[in-house]
């Protein structure tokens, strides 16, 4: 049930970002370019949203799906990670048109793009799992 509720859920997602133009290059250089405040508007929104969330899983103290305490640990701050992994995110963006977000959109769509975010992805994550245990890590508690 949980597998079927999540991709109800992914489809439903990925409507949204078909129907806001999150994929489309046009709006995310629109951005870029500071001419339009579409694309903004979608993040800002998306932020607000996240926020108001998090307000009510900490004042209600809600649950998991697996009915266990949902933890919210404040994350230490590093500025140097922080700007280069935004710097190496914002460059890949604005190179490719497209965010990661919607990289099944656009293979769905079929946009050549989203073949080479898969790939850029993919790789991005295989590198990364080979110097992670070089960058200082937070813990994370499970509970």
């Amino acid at each position: 049930m949980k597998l079927i509720l999540t991709v109800i859920l992914g489809f439903l997602f990925g409507l949204v970002l078909i129907a806001s133009e999150a994929f489309s290059w046009y709006r995310i250089q629109e951005m870029f370019y500071f001419k339009s405040f579409h694309m903004y508007g979608l993040l800002f929104s998306a932020i607000g949203t996240a926020a108001i969330f998090v307000y009510f899983i900490k004042k209600k103290k809600l649950k998991s799906i697996y009915q266990k305490e949902i933890i919210l640990i404040p994350k230490k701050i590093n500025w140097k990670r922080s700007v280069i992994g935004g710097l190496l995110f914002g460059v890949g963006w604005s190179i490719t048109g497209a965010c990661t977000a919607p990289i099944y959109i656009l293979i769905g769509l079929k946009w050549q793009i989203g073949l080479s975010l898969l790939v850029g992805a993919v790789a991005g994550t295989f590198i990364y799992s080979l110097i992670a245990h070089k960058i200082e890590k937070n813990e994370i508690r499970t509970n």
